[in-house]
């Protein structure tokens, strides 16, 4: 009758050990079965393999949306760029213009990077107003983090800051190198 019992509902054992629950797992089992008539144990775990067993599906699930995360912010860094060169391209001829009169390469530059940063001020605003308002959607989705954490929020815009700025360097750097006959001359 007991087999048949542990059969349909299997009896669960904890033991706490002050070492490796491996190393003692063989004198356990001895022990349980001695205490039991002689039932077998079956897998043997330690907690820390329960826990992590059980949190699987959601450390699985954080993993494949800091994997979405790294390829937003990647597309993101590669759009302020486009946006930038864009930018840049088309004013080629104010650039050239003012280089021709004798703007600094600095100036040009601090100016290139002003607008792009103040792109990213606005951006980076009306993004942290739609996380605040969607924090009830994104709750369930969230692990190990609330889901109004001022840490992961301010790290965020901290990192998209950092992107944008480095996005935003290289066009600049390209503006001060407008030749200003060129483009004068280019329309």
């Amino acid at each position: 009758m007991t087999a048949l019992n542990v059969k349909l509902l299997p009896l669960v054992w904890v033991v706490r050990t002050k070492g490796d629950p491996h190393s003692v797992a063989a004198a356990v089992d001895s022990e349980l079965q001695t205490a039991s008539g002689g039932l077998p144990t079956s897998r043997v775990r330690s907690m820390d393999e329960v826990a992590s067993e059980s949190t699987a599906r959601s450390s699985f699930d954080m993993m494949l949306m800091v994997v979405f995360a790294g390829a937003a912010l990647l597309l993101s860094a590669i759009g302020v760029y486009g946006l930038m060169s864009y930018a840049v391209q088309q004013r080629t001829r104010e650039i050239g213009i003012k280089m021709a009169l004798g703007a600094d390469p600095r100036q040009v530059r601090n100016m290139v990077m002003g607008h792009g940063m103040t792109v990213t001020l606005a951006g980076a605003t009306v993004g942290i107003a739609a996380a605040f308002a969607l924090t009830r959607t994104m709750a369930g989705f969230l692990f190990g983090v609330s889901a109004r954490d001022p840490i992961v929020f301010t790290a965020v815009a901290v990192a998209l800051m950092a992107v944008s700025l480095t996005a935003a360097w290289f066009p600049s750097v390209r503006a001060t190198r407008v030749d200003p006959a060129t483009a004068l001359r280019h329309d």
